[in-house]
């Protein structure tokens, strides 16, 4: 007979969910997980791993295309072949699935493939006819794709999931949203050839990052022949014989543009529905799930984490803010995330990583302080291994408080920029100064020197500049 009463059941398989279930188990718990589609969430099932599988295609593709620039003859002619692309993106998703499974019979914790709805009195009722008992239960149901009245979606009209599976590579795409998954679909999408176009109703594409840095993606998108437009809108939308026709708003002057395809990519809302909530004093704002700093909800016993508890949505902070909640559920120290040491990554081409402050924010700050800040910047066209890699183009950019040293944050781009943020992330962890880093011995040659120099260039002492 299946259990049906454990110390904890998480609703939701994807970093947050099964990471939690994990520590749980590890801690002694009996841990129930609830997943009503596959195992790995969004996340690795039709987000960050198989847009990367898709990403580092194109990489491939790419690097094919510029061989005889490093030497190596007959491969310029490089083709896509999406089916293959496509093809192998599932098959990693895939394989990861498996060993979340995996690892859930390892440590012991019960699955049941279902939707669950809180029931009152630590009571979870599954759409199978189940229903659950925990003294602690956490929500990890993460969020969708933020529909637009303007562009119903359908099939020339695509939101991620059908955008990681297309059939053919459609000639001309509009992609909508310039945020990290808009910029990253563009990035592949242009590579394969498609005449992309690629708009946000922001000034700048990125726009959650530092000015300079967006600023210096929009450049090196558009060199690579993707059409940018800020700050417009779309406000209709038909259907045409081959494609979709858009009327564009751009600060008042509409314009109309022709494609074959549209990918929305602007935004996501949690998905709080037909979770019971209502019976409860769970408080929601804006589609997200209010939390405390252990991830509490205002209903004992219930705590929420991941995408559904809010910004910033990323992965990781998921599966760190898994781990607090249910150490603090243990009575083991824990302690709240700071947001501003959770790395944040486009995997665009270029990519663009940061963590921390931009300038513009560290300045408001430190006026508002009375204080003062130090930019440093050293692009890579001073490393050697940058230039000997044939990608000597992008640029690292650190801001320190200029009295105590501490850094306020940090932002690279540059096509290996998600490998090299996690040097400032544990800086940051570590609470280390620019005189700890100043002092750390960078291996030569690496790219990571370029984290070192720009430390130096924040403080007069850059050597390579």
């Amino acid at each position: 007979m299946t259990k049906t009463t454990f110390d904890l059941v998480v609703v939701g398989g994807g970093p947050g969910g099964y990471v939690a279930a994990i520590r749980a188990a590890q801690l002694g718990m009996s841990v129930a997980l609830v997943e009503r589609a596959e195992l790995g969430g969004i996340c690795l099932n039709w987000g960050c791993i198989p847009t990367k599988a898709l990403l580092h295609s194109a990489t491939v593709l790419r690097a094919c295309r510029e061989a005889a620039h490093y030497g190596v003859a007959g491969a310029g002619e490089a083709r896509p072949d999406l089916a293959a692309m496509v093809a192998r993106s599932r098959k990693v998703a895939g394989r990861l699935g498996q060993g979340v499974a995996h690892l859930m019979k390892k440590n012991g914790v019960t699955v049941f493939a279902a939707s669950a709805k809180l029931a009152g009195g630590g009571r979870l009722a599954l759409d199978n006819g189940s229903m659950l008992s925990a003294k602690h239960i956490i929500l990890a149901t993460g969020a969708r794709a933020r529909e637009l009245p303007a562009l119903p979606l359908g099939e020339r009209v695509w939101a991620y999931r059908q955008a990681l599976v297309p059939a053919e590579i459609p000639k001309s795409l509009l992609v909508v949203g310039a945020g990290a998954i808009g910029a990253e679909f563009a990035s592949f999408y242009r590579a394969v050839g498609a005449e992309v176009t690629l708009i946000d109703m922001t000034a700048e594409i990125l726009p959650q990052e530092d000015a300079e840095i967006s600023a210096l993606a929009r450049k090196a998108f558009e060199k690579q022949g993707i059409h940018v437009l800020t700050q417009c809108a779309v406000t209709s939308s038909s259907l045409t014989a081959t494609g979709v026709k858009v009327t564009l708003d751009r600060q008042g002057k509409r314009s109309e543009l022709e494609v074959d395809r549209v990918i929305v990519a602007a935004g996501i809302v949690g998905n709080v529905e037909n979770l019971g909530l209502e019976q409860t004093r769970v408080k929601v704002e804006r589609t997200h799930i209010v939390t405390d700093g252990l991830c509490r909800t205002a209903e004992p016993g219930v705590y929420a984490i991941g995408d559904v508890a809010g910004a910033p949505w990323l992965a990781h902070k998921a599966s760190h803010e898994a781990v607090l909640c249910v150490e603090a559920i243990a009575g083991k120290p824990a302690h709240p995330i700071d947001p501003l040491r959770i790395p944040a990554c486009t995997y665009s081409y270029p990519q663009v990583a940061s963590i921390g402050m931009s300038e513009a924010r560290a300045r408001e700050h430190a006026a508002k302080t009375g204080g003062d800040i130090r930019v440093g910047k050293f692009t890579f066209a001073g490393n050697g291994k940058a230039i000997a890699m044939g990608e000597d183009q992008g640029l690292v950019k650190t801001v320190f408080n200029a009295k105590s040293g501490e850094l306020l944050g940090a932002h690279i781009i540059h096509p290996e920029a998600s490998e090299l943020i996690t040097g400032y992330g544990v800086a940051a962890s570590l609470e280390a100064t620019e005189e700890d880093l100043m002092h750390t011995v960078f291996a030569h040659p690496t790219l990571s020197e370029t984290l070192h120099e720009s430390v130096l260039s924040a403080f007069g002492r850059a050597l390579h500049a």
